[in-house]
């Protein structure tokens, strides 16, 4: 990083403070801060959204152009190209593999896919009706209390059977929450299937029959893994370094993050699409719709359209509507009433003036949520695949803090309650 300076004004005092300027590869410049404290001060920054709190090579965003890139590759080419597994060795080590690389990465990763026995029983603690992110919250985290033989995260090789166990098995208790819910036998994952074969034959596979799963529904769940593999420091990825930040096994910080990943606001989009497409009911209530999201004084907002970082379009929407029309070709389910309402709202967005001109362009969410649907993985459930999607992204970001040098998070604040003053006795107070 080249160094340039910055320098602060503050109550006239010209250049009373001097800061360091940092050049990324590419990307805005960023002023450290640091030095602001010996002069007693602080920045106030709230959502930290002008904040850079930590130095990575992993995931570089550009909202205003459209661009996400995983170690220098657009996302539109590895979905395109590659899959999910190969994907995640780009993420964990920085290239992508080569044949050999990747035959050993999966290989490793398969002999991961089964949980402790134990973990069975620790299931039967729930409620039947839990919901399955309330589970995945607490089974993730008690996986630390299976695996003491992965917890040194100043080991790199406990660091690297850390990030197997949790790639490969968080497809296995994913299914396990699912069918925990609906009271059917857990199924034990098949090492004969891929990664997104295997996660649909124990979502959908019953021990009475052979399970049978459809190529085009297996590449469209690779491609949901693969498209949120990882997005660079959003709240849940935070929320796993700041964890990770206080030397924590990477179990706990990923179930941090699973708990993050849970908001509404941040892992939720594409649920809260398939409850608006639920809401509206009929094709023939989408223009009284439309024109309510277009009505500023009327708080109805259409989901899964336009996105917080992407001010232009979603990289990832083109490539994960190919794979929603895929589905919906081969289940034909061109006439499910959620799904024409889909598909009306689609050609609207991409076709209605206001939409074009504020760029509220179908997303990745909007898109996802229809395939989901349309496999019928309940609404439920959705947030719980991005968990499964997204834990690589944890665990390269974790991993890539960890092998540095990094200091434990401490953010301040902006503090606006009383000032000093003294105890009053009990007896005393009017």
């Amino acid at each position: 990083m080249s160094e340039k300076k910055a320098t602060l004004t503050i109550d006239g005092i010209e250049g009373a403070v001097e800061l360091p300027v940092y050049s990324g590869s590419i990307g805005p410049d960023v002023v450290d801060v640091g030095g602001l404290t010996s002069k007693g001060l602080f920045t106030y920054d709230p959502g930290f959204v002008s904040t850079a709190a930590c130095e990575s090579e992993i995931t570089y965003i550009d909202g205003g152009k459209g661009v996400l890139l995983h170690r220098g590759y657009p996302i539109d080419q590895l979905a395109a190209h590659s899959d999910y597994l190969e994907t995640c060795y780009l993420l964990l080590y920085g290239e992508l593999p080569d044949a050999e690389q990747k035959e050993r990465f999966v290989s490793i990763v398969h002999n991961h896919t089964m949980v402790h026995e134990q973990i069975r029983t620790f299931f039967n603690g729930f409620r039947r009706d839990a919901h399955p992110m309330a589970i995945m919250c607490g089974v993730v985290g008690a996986l630390s209390a299976f695996y003491h033989d992965s917890l040194d995260i100043a080991d790199e090789h406990h660091r690297q059977v850390a990030a197997f166990r949790l790639i490969a098995k968080m497809p296995t208790l994913a299914a396990m929450s699912f069918k925990f819910s609906i009271g059917q036998p857990f199924m034990y994952p098949d090492n004969n299937l891929n990664y997104a074969e295997n996660f649909l034959h124990m979502m959908f596979g019953t021990p009475c029959e052979a399970s049978n799963v459809s190529p085009v529904l297996a590449k469209a769940m690779d491609r949901i893994f693969l498209l949120h593999a990882d997005h660079e420091q959003n709240a849940s990825t935070s929320t796993v370094r700041l964890a990770g930040s206080s030397g924590a096994n990477p179990f706990a910080c990923i179930a941090a993050g699973i708990a993050a990943l849970w908001g509404p606001s941040h892992g939720g989009a594409n649920e809260a699409v398939l409850n608006m497409l639920e809401e509206i009911g009929d094709v023939s209530r989408i223009d009284e719709y439309v024109a309510r999201a277009k009505d500023k004084d009327d708080p109805f907002r259409l989901m899964g359209f336009g996105h917080r970082v992407y001010k232009n379009f979603d990289p990832r929407a083109k490539v994960m509507k190919e794979s929603a029309d895929e589905v919906l070709a081969e289940l034909g389910l061109e006439d499910d009433p959620l799904l024409a309402i889909a598909k009306r709202l689609e050609e609207i967005a991409l076709e209605d003036e206001y939409f074009i001109e504020k760029k509220l362009y179908p997303n990745v969410d909007f898109y996802s949520g229809i395939i989901l649907k349309a496999i019928g993985i309940p609404t439920s459930m959705f947030t719980v695949i991005f968990a499964v999607g997204r834990t690589v992204g944890w665990i390269a970001h974790w991993n890539e803090m960890i092998s540095g040098s990094y200091r434990i998070g401490r953010p301040r604040q902006l503090y606006t309650g009383h000032e000093q003053r003294d105890f009053v006795p009990l007896e005393q107070r009017g």
